[in-house]
């Protein structure tokens, strides 16, 4: 008898040190975890108490409730949809082009050749500048009388461009400004996965006598899927913010032709006063991103399972 409850104390034991250790790791997770639920669920909350209500502006406080009626109103204003388009355009137009150079840039400086280290160490400058900052610079580049740019263009016979004052010339700054400024990152990403990728395949590749196309193509491409896809999530939910770089370079011009859907929520609640139809708006964006990012997941996952 003695022996029999010796063995199921000792079935129960690790059990038992499985529980023991679940919980102190949680114990020592639980002060971050109810800091950034505090810091994250009140605006949250307060957000969505603000969209369906009247906003006090004296006191910032809800006061009348509204129901559905900013959510009505938000959804008739046409330039609610006009800045989604914007959006769509930019995201259409960025999201692409930093993927292919991301992922391409990092092929080549994981090449064996002279002065790659250099190259590696260039690419983090755009990262550690100030969105801010990054738009002030490129605004003064591009500046159509005195810029840079259109000084250097001038050599071999082009421009000059007005690239802040033409609607579609000014959402392709946009995009290039994003682009110069968050490739790195995506290179930085790119380079830690194609160094994590078995070596054994390409010297069998190798061997075989394939070439570097057909190495890249039916070898690196498809074990770099999953991560191409995660990085596409990550990349996707910094893209969906953009909000500085428009503020800082366009201002969301010419007219509207780059104001995104985050500058225009920040223009109607802090130039307008439409607090509680902005909070209406974000709670929207919100539910979209979310709802986007789900789905961008669930395909990022089958990627990985498939591979």
């Amino acid at each position: 008898m003695a022996i029999l409850r010796a063995t199921q104390g000792s079935a129960r034991h690790p059990r038992i040190e499985r529980l023991a250790d679940f919980a102190s790791r949680w114990a020592f997770m639980t002060p971050a975890s109810v800091i950034l639920l505090a810091m994250l669920a009140y605006p949250i909350i307060y957000t969505i108490e603000i969209s369906f209500s009247e906003l006090d502006l004296s006191t910032f406080t809800a006061t009348n409730w509204v129901g559905w009626d900013n959510y009505a109103e938000v959804l008739q204003d046409e330039r609610f949809w006009a800045s989604l388009k914007v959006t769509g355009i930019y995201l259409g137009l960025a999201l692409p082009l930093q993927m292919v150079l991301g992922f391409a840039i990092a092929y080549l400086v994981n090449v064996e050749w002279t002065g790659r280290g250099v190259i590696r160490a260039l690419f983090l400058i755009p990262m550690v500048v100030a969105p801010v900052v990054a738009g002030g610079v490129w605004r003064m580049l591009l500046d159509p009388l005195y810029g840079l740019t259109n000084y250097a263009l001038g050599f071999v016979g082009l421009g000059p461009y007005d690239w802040l004052g033409n609607p579609t010339l000014a959402m392709m700054t946009i995009v290039i400004i994003d682009t110069w400024r968050w490739t790195p990152f995506i290179v930085l990403i790119a380079t830690a996965a194609i160094l994590a990728l078995p070596r054994d395949i390409f010297e069998a590749a190798e061997i075989d006598g394939a070439n570097w196309w057909t190495t890249l193509w039916s070898i690196t491409l498809p074990l770099l899927l999953p991560m191409i896809a995660a990085t596409f999530v990550v990349r996707w939910l910094g893209a969906v913010k953009m909000f500085d770089i428009a503020l800082a370079s366009t201002n969301g011009g010419p007219g509207a032709s780059t104001q995104v859907i985050n500058l225009f929520i920040y223009e109607e609640a802090f130039h307008s006063l439409k607090f509680a139809e902005s909070a209406a708006m974000a709670v929207l964006v919100l539910i979209a991103t979310m709802v986007l990012t789900a789905l961008f997941l669930r395909g990022s996952r089958m990627l990985e399972e498939m591979h």
